[in-house]
């Protein structure tokens, strides 16, 4: 019985394991050639229209780091914004459209 739940275990603890290694794999940072390529071949658009995208639900707020990353083969434009009430954002955009695809407050 025990070597059965020694064995549950250590399944579990090497997938836990390989499902985290699977979620960072298929996110990587993008520097800023690959972006001017990028833009250039018309798969992004520009990065004043992602900020504004991102500043059209939080106007007057100010522009933190911004990022630009593949995801799962996608493009996506990472912004963190400071509304006017001091209060953090999180926002991720589809690069190629600027579509919001997940905001957040930043805790």
């Amino acid at each position: 019985m025990k070597a059965t739940q020694y064995t549950l275990i250590a399944a579990l603890a090497a997938l836990a394991g390989f499902a985290g290694l699977a979620s960072t794999a298929h996110a990587r940072d993008l520097g800023p050639d690959k972006a001017v390529q990028l833009l250039e071949a018309g798969k992004v658009q520009s990065f004043e229209k992602l900020n504004q995208a991102a500043l059209a639900n939080h106007p007057n707020a100010t522009l933190g780091d911004t990022e630009l990353e593949e995801q799962y083969g996608k493009y996506v434009y990472q912004v963190e914004l400071r509304d006017e009430q001091g209060v953090e954002w999180d926002i991720d955009l589809n690069a190629a459209t600027g579509e919001i695809l997940h905001e957040e407050r930043d805790d």
